[in-house]
């Protein structure tokens, strides 16, 4: 049996993959490079995560080749990263590559001198050269060769990748940004929306959710409905599409190709809470009863296979299964219809595009891209009520059935950031659709974050079979300031409101740059890498200056603490040219300009008031900070400027203001509620 390598006590699910094989790999840390400095060796740096697809290949190809593992045994020193557990280091090494190659994704491969300065940056290299591709022993060799006889060549790159990453850091704009971008945003989206099938771009075609987050608050304050139409074509038509698991529920990681029809199956935690929002707020704004279903569906299969025992969420479910890509989802025609019968095998297959010839490699990805159910259930001479019940009778058997065959593997391990992105979306649809356990489910798992992965003070990155690591990055600090926000507009306990005062005001003392504004990725008291990255633009996830803005701003208004919305000025200013540059880059970003440039009202009320409460709830408020408490004494440390509101003739009392001035107060339901919803106070 291969004996194990330097990675064998490792926690990471990733890390842990990579344990036995040939390759002898070390985790990032200083005995690595020690080694290479005393060896005169370069670094091969590997970055990828459990459920990469092309990780999986590139091991299978490569890593447990002998004469490759042979070669960068001898020639480098080989250090393994999960790139989910340490995202700075994939931030700043995926930076190189896309300054170097034009392009990144995963697997990362990096090569570079013992000081950690990259001189060569790839992503996946096939065994033997092809599609255009160098050939992994060929790029190993070369660049060995290139290393030891030609240094000055390697301190020339290694200096202009220096000087480079210098180059990238932004300085603070005297100018700011104003209304004017946000319409040049909605402009931008417009121009790369898929009118035929929704979704921004071609294939392949990824969900991109915080961009339909923004286009439902644009609706919101513009009324301009070519907005929101763009955000139900793209949620109708991923629910419809193969992105869609129609069987178990939950989405997929992008589709293949431009219908949403065969998607990469790898399905992530953070995927799944952004578009829970997403079809949340768009039931706020329709009242469509149908992104209702699908948000209670993605919660059913979250809660199903992606929670553990404790209450905390798992990062990811692999794309495949027995070393095959999709062969968990995906089904052919005769064994579909050997569990249901002829005749409910019929309806469903006739239902969810399942035939024998298959609509992906043989086999059938499940979908209604084409499905009327009207028609169908006019063909079949069924009422739309015995329709859907054979439909979800069928479902289930299948769902049983498929419980039978061998599971992907699931990365089990515990991040703040992703698990406080599921505690908000938990949040909002427990507010949305007045149903506890949702809430429960989200208060339950920001217990297991301040249980397991607050340690002195300091919130931790990621928690894994009882053991705590890595100091938290911008983006464990703003989503979990997020969640709490969410936590508090659900149930309006006070608590979290102060929870999420301080998780911000921590954020403000470890991450704020005094200098230019904006926030670091890595905090004052991390490991300090080449470069220290202050990330805008959105990836498959808002950055962390993006979250943090927008908490920012509904923190200033439900506090009264100016000092937030101070911090978003300076961040109008530090980012000011990136922005100008790339504005469709940063939706979620300019979120928070819509809030800033356009009216907002904290309403305050005092005493149990429901049908009001409720109403504000259940409806897409964004401009609207929401105050409610019995006595107002005990919103003193979370809202100091409700404090002082005294209760008229101890009753129900209301109070709206518009930037912390205030209407008298009423205790007149309706009369509150006009005031909510005029334009001007």
């Amino acid at each position: 049996m291969q004996m194990p390598n330097h990675l064998i006590n490792e926690k990471s699910p990733y890390l842990q993959q990579h344990a036995y094989n040939p390759v002898n790999w070390y985790p990032w840390g200083e005995e690595a490079f020690e080694k290479a400095e005393s060896e005169d060796k370069p670094i091969f740096l590997s970055v990828g995560y459990s459920t990469c697809h092309w990780c999986h290949v590139l091991a299978k190809e490569s890593f447990e080749d002998k004469e490759v593992a042979d070669y960068l045994n001898e020639h480098y020193i080989s250090i393994k990263v999960d790139r989910e557990e340490r995202p700075d280091i994939d931030s700043v090494y995926m930076k190189v590559c896309q300054m170097m190659t034009g392009q990144g994704g995963w697997p990362l491969s990096i090569f570079m001198t013992p000081d950690k300065i990259p001189f060569y940056a790839g992503t996946y290299f096939p065994r033997e050269s092809k599609y255009g591709m160098p050939g992994m022993m060929d790029v190993l060799t070369q660049l060995y060769q290139k290393y030891k006889q030609d240094p000055d060549h390697i301190n020339e790159v290694t200096k202009s990748v220096t000087d480079a990453l210098e180059k990238t850091v932004s300085e603070k704009s005297e100018h700011r940004l104003t209304k004017e971008i946000t319409d040049e945003v909605f402009k931008q989206l417009g121009n790369r929306f898929d009118f035929t099938h929704g979704g921004f771009g071609s294939a392949p075609k990824f969900p991109a959710p915080q961009n339909l987050l923004y286009l439902l608050r644009y609706y919101h304050f513009t009324g301009k409905n070519a907005a929101l139409k763009m955000v139900e074509k793209t949620l109708q038509s991923m629910a419809s599409g193969g992105i869609y698991d129609h069987i178990g529920f939950g989405f997929a990681r992008y589709s293949t190709d431009e219908k949403w029809l065969v998607p990469h199956f790898e399905k992530m935690l953070y995927d799944n809470a952004l578009l829970l929002i997403a079809y949340t707020e768009c039931y706020q704004v329709t009242q469509n009863p149908f992104y209702r279903k699908i948000s209670e569906q993605i919660i059913e299969f979250i809660m199903r296979e992606m929670r553990n025992s404790k209450g905390a969420f798992y990062s990811a479910i692999d794309a495949d299964s027995e070393g095959v890509e999709g062969k968990y989802y995906v089904w052919e025609f005769t064994e579909v219809m050997n569990i249901l019968g002829t005749e409910a095998g019929d309806l469903f297959t006739d239902a969810y595009d399942i035939t024998p010839e298959g609509n992906f490699e043989g086999k059938n990805v499940p979908n209604v891209i084409n499905t009327s159910l009207d028609e169908l259930a006019l063909k079949h001479n069924l009422s739309t009520e015995q329709l859907e019940q054979s439909l979800e009778d069928s479902r289930l058997k299948l769902l049983r059935s498929r419980e039978q065959r061998v599971y992907p593997h699931v990365d089990d391990k515990v991040l703040t950031s992703w698990n406080a992105m599921m505690i908000a979306a938990m949040a909002k649809a427990g507010k949305a659709f007045k149903t506890d356990v949702f809430t429960e489910t989200a208060d339950k798992a920001a217990q297991f974050i301040e249980h397991n992965l607050i340690r002195d003070g300091r919130i931790k990155a990621r928690y894994r079979d009882g053991e705590v690591k890595f100091n938290g990055y911008l983006d464990d600090y703003a989503f979990l300031t997020w969640a709490y926000i969410e936590l508090y507009e659900a149930t309006f306990s006070p608590d979290y409101l102060k929870k999420a005062k301080n998780t911000a005001d921590a954020m403000l003392n470890l991450f704020w740059d005094e200098e230019q504004g904006g926030f670091f990725f890595n905090g004052d008291d991390s490991e300090q890498l080449i470069s220290r990255e202050k990330e805008l633009y959105d990836g498959a996830l808002p950055s962390g200056n993006s979250v943090t803005a927008n908490c920012l701003v509904r923190l200033g208004h439900l506090t009264g603490d100016t000092d937030y919305l101070g911090k978003l000025e300076e961040m109008y200013h530090a980012f000011y040219e990136d922005v100008k540059s790339a504005a469709a880059a940063s939706t979620h970003f300019i979120q928070s300009l819509l809030l800033t440039e356009n009216q907002s009202k904290e309403v305050v009320v005092l005493g149990e008031e429901n049908s009001l409460t409720n109403r504000l709830q259940k409806e897409f408020t964004p401009d609207i900070a929401l105050l409610v408490h019995e006595n107002p004494k005990a919103l003193g440390d979370a809202a100091p400027f409700a404090a002082e509101y005294p209760k008229i003739d101890n009753t129900v009392s209301i109070y709206v203001c518009e930037n912390f001035a205030c209407h008298h107060p009423t205790t007149d339901i309706s009369k509150a509620w006009e005031l909510i919803r005029s334009k001007q106070l």
